[in-house]
């Protein structure tokens, strides 16, 4: 499998050299959706940064989220819960790592589950649910960073 994703960045007219221009940029995705990109205001100061477009930290954190919730709720599926809203308020840790670089030292996810019906998992199970999700996540296999969760439940 391939997966693709096109970035247009344009410097319009903009001095370069001075390191002032503008990091607002696009992602474009199959399907023809664009979103607005950007360096981070945290990384680079405003106005070089916009810091109302998504940034490539939020987006690596965004997709390890994404990834675990969708193979989270095939597994629930798959073990007869019916899952009736799943939120996540997923943190990413961007800092110094042991060789001294910046990087994405951890990611926790805080996944807040709604279950529905009586086939309610217990905290056990919920718990399994996770872990397989997690070893299944394609983003969580290709990150060298920690990836926990944290994960309250309410029915």
């Amino acid at each position: 499998m391939q997966f693709e994703a096109k970035l247009e960045w344009q410097r319009k007219g903009q001095p370069f050299l001075d390191q002032k221009y503008s990091r607002a940029h696009e992602w474009i995705f199959d399907g023809g959706l664009r979103v607005p990109a950007s360096s981070s205001p945290l990384s680079v100061p405003l106005p070089m940064s916009n810091a109302d477009n998504v940034d490539p930290e939020e987006a690596l954190v965004a997709a390890a989220s994404s990834c675990h919730m969708l193979f989270f709720l095939s597994i629930a599926a798959k073990r007869g819960h019916t899952v009736e809203s799943y939120s996540d308020h997923a943190v990413g840790l961007l800092e110094k790592d042991a060789q001294g670089r910046m990087a994405m030292t951890s990611i926790t996810l805080r996944p807040n589950i709604v279950f529905a019906g009586t086939a309610w998992p217990g905290e056990e199970e919920i718990a399994a649910i996770h872990h397989e999700a997690h070893d299944k996540c394609y983003i969580a296999n290709s990150l060298k960073t920690e990836i926990t969760v944290e994960a309250p439940v309410q029915y």
